[in-house]
């Protein structure tokens, strides 16, 4: 505590706590949502072919955990789209990404110093809705846990947990995407975050809400940035997970997605240091070069 009142923490976290996430924070996290949904194969031909379903996807991208937070919560899923400036901001970024003349606008944001710092100000929003999500569950269910953590869990994962759905609208159907199966960086960290905020909410983790928030979000942003930049998309939990796993259920973490890749067909490898989503980037550029 001495330490922290050196470096006037608290104070800081007070202050960081109270900051206003629209419109700075908000438009970095609807800018870097729509870029990867842009990454998403065939996701550019549904733009040309049916704006409606792109935007609807866009919207899914940006929104997607508040509608499944809100139906969850017994609340309308359509609820968050009262909010008429949050709308017209993400579709005019989904506009500027996908029909921008030039591509201008996309190569301006995909330029890897602007994205990452899009990216670092995406792990703000991230955090503050997962405090925000356990600290609504609270208000619902005093004593309910397992509510907190979950919808804790779904604001911070965003349109992860329903993929699927998503894919649906492109007209795609890869249920081995499932979110659940195989859990990203983001999604594991929300449900980490979601648990230490349901700890802090019922007073079983002795430290205040802004300063765990201000840790929090440091961490998530800067191991974010980290792996963006190093194109990376293995999760840096994965030791110690395996670890638990082989000790409490008898196999390591990840021994089904071993499998999976000894069974695939004969194909030249891709890069490790590729992201998923530049992966895709990549088959969308060489479909256009066969295209021209």
């Amino acid at each position: 505590m001495e330490v922290l009142s050196v470096l006037n923490l608290g104070e800081f976290a007070q202050i960081f706590s109270k900051m206003g996430m629209f419109p700075v924070f908000d438009l970095a996290y609807y800018i870097v949502s729509i870029l990867y949904l842009k990454y998403e194969p065939g996701s550019v031909e549904v733009s040309r072919r049916s704006p409606v379903a792109s935007w609807l996807c866009a919207m899914l991208y940006c929104f997607g955990s508040y509608i499944v937070a809100d139906m969850m919560l017994g609340s309308s899923p359509i609820d968050y789209f009262q909010h008429n400036s949050h709308i017209l901001l993400a579709s005019a970024v989904w506009y500027l990404i996908f029909y921008c003349p030039l591509n201008l606008f996309y190569k301006c944001v995909a330029f890897m110093p602007v994205k990452l710092v899009l990216v670092a100000l995406k792990e703000v929003v991230r955090a503050r809705k997962i405090a925000a999500g356990v600290h609504h569950a609270h208000h619902a269910y005093h004593h309910g846990f397992f509510i907190m953590v979950i919808i804790g869990y779904v604001k911070g994962s965003g349109v992860a947990l329903i993929s699927n759905f998503e894919q649906l609208l492109r007209g795609v159907w890869r249920p081995e995407t499932n979110e659940i199966l195989n859990m990203s960086f983001p999604t594991k960290a929300s449900l980490y975050g979601a648990i230490l905020f349901t700890l802090q909410e019922t007073h079983w983790l002795p430290v205040s809400k802004s300063t765990l928030l201000l840790i929090f979000t440091l961490l998530m942003a800067t191991t974010k940035v980290v792996m963006t930049a190093r194109h990376s998309h293995g999760s840096p939990f994965s030791l110690v997970e395996s670890w638990v796993c082989f000790l409490l259920f008898g196999s390591p973490l990840g021994g089904s997605e071993d499998n999976h890749h000894h069974h695939a067909p004969a194909v030249a490898p891709a890069s490790p240091l590729k992201s998923k989503e530049e992966l895709s980037e990549g088959t969308r550029k060489r479909k256009v070069k066969k295209a021209e």
